[in-house]
């Protein structure tokens, strides 16, 4: 897969079309999470140091085709220039963009107001896309988790105008082609969290492309209670014990080995303070549910880190929001951290809750590549063509 780059298209003079994720969580009129507009800075100062102006084009919450005062990225603009340490311009009309008032042109970034406000962004609609090229004379795509959506500023408007990847973006897609697309092998995946349901197409990819898989989280229980163990009152979707057969045998057939949980950590409810124990993963108790992996299981989790090269985190390993149910988690995610900072692992994680719990165990900033895309992190992950992302290939 190939895609260009800000370095591979003229800047100077021109208006830079950039799709950025600003989507940040908000609380009181005040922002509360600054990661997602600290993490387009490189690309913002990329365009200007090239000579080029910035026009973001972002959402904000779901208004659905309608404005909503709520949902305005007039609230998010103050903190928005503070991450950038730049002069940012919110433009409330597509028509102010058209004809910037004297003060828009002398800020730094001008801000379009969210996008979803017009009902032409979630349909793709051609026509609207082109009216935004008209604003500008070069496409950015920064916005890798938005990229699995096929609207129009993240799919048709790259069909407008000379189209590349941010510095986010190229720096997304080439963590996920190092992890999926062209490993250094053995593979090693850990995929955590709730619901086997909600992950059948990633876990059925997974499979095939990687040699072991981790399996951890309410899913393992799943998996145990399909191998006919008894887990209790656990989280476990028994309906889908089938299903957990049928990627068994996958799996088998495939020649990638699945680890599930050899002892487990149990306890009556999951509340703070409840007492635990720890008992082979066969014989938990009917009045009991199955909270995190034991340390019989930590200790395979992390032997099959020291074996891979190249790792891809999926979810936690237990109900790691209240101790002591993150102990799995905590050591499996700091002994990857170790084995990357020492060069012998190339990790990759995101999607869901897994950033979360990489920040809970202090082990995020040791990773090769930790992405906050989500969705688009997961689609990618189960095998899928990102819209957003198959509009900027050449």
């Amino acid at each position: 897969m190939a895609w260009k780059t800000l370095d591979d298209l003229p800047l100077e003079g021109r208006v830079v079309l950039t799709r950025v994720d600003i989507n940040v969580p908000m609380e009181d009129g005040h922002v509360t999470d600054m990661t997602r507009l600290d993490r387009i800075k490189p690309t913002i100062d990329a365009i200007i140091e090239r000579g080029g102006k910035p026009t973001l084009i972002a959402h904000f919450g779901r208004p659905k085709g309608r404005v909503v005062d709520d949902m305005s990225l007039r609230r998010v603009a103050p903190a928005l220039a503070r991450a950038l340490g730049r002069k940012v311009q919110f433009i409330e009309t597509l028509e102010g963009a058209e004809t910037p008032t004297a003060e828009a042109q002398a800020a730094d970034v001008l801000l379009l107001e969210n996008i979803r406000f017009h009902p032409g962004e979630e349909a793709n609609d051609s026509e609207f896309a082109a009216r935004l090229a008209t604003l500008g004379d070069v496409y950015c795509n920064d916005a890798f988790s938005a990229a699995h959506r096929a609207h129009a500023s993240t799919e048709a408007l790259a069909r407008h105008l000379p189209a590349c990847a941010g510095r986010l973006m190229q720096a997304e897609l080439s963590a996920l082609e190092a992890a999926l697309g062209a490993p250094d092998r053995p593979v090693l995946s850990v995929v955590g969290g709730a619901k086997v349901s909600t992950k059948l197409d990633l876990l059925g990819n997974l499979v095939e492309k990687v040699d072991l898989l981790v399996i951890g989280g309410g899913m393992a229980n799943t998996f145990l209670a399909a191998q006919g163990l008894n887990v209790g009152t656990s989280l476990c979707e028994h309906d889908m014990a089938e299903t957990a057969r049928t990627i068994m045998t996958k799996a088998g057939a495939a020649g990638c080995e699945i680890l599930l949980p050899t002892d487990v950590v149990v306890a009556e409810a999951l509340r703070e303070g409840v007492q635990a124990q720890t008992m082979p993963a066969h014989a938990c108790p009917d009045d009991q549910m199955i909270l995190d992996a034991g340390p019989q299981s930590v200790a395979r989790i992390t032997a099959a880190i020291d074996r891979a090269k190249t790792l891809i985190w999926n979810g936690p390993l237990g109900a790691f929001e209240t101790a002591p149910f993150d102990t799995a988690t905590n050591a499996a995610a700091l002994h990857a951290a170790e084995r990357t900072r020492s060069g012998h692992l190339v990790s990759v994680a995101g999607g869901g809750d897994t950033v979360a719990a990489l920040n809970h165990a202090h082990a995020a900033t040791d990773f090769t590549y930790v992405s906050t895309a989500g969705g688009a992190f997961l689609e990618w992950m189960e095998g899928k063509t990102l819209p957003g992302v198959a509009a900027l290939e050449i």
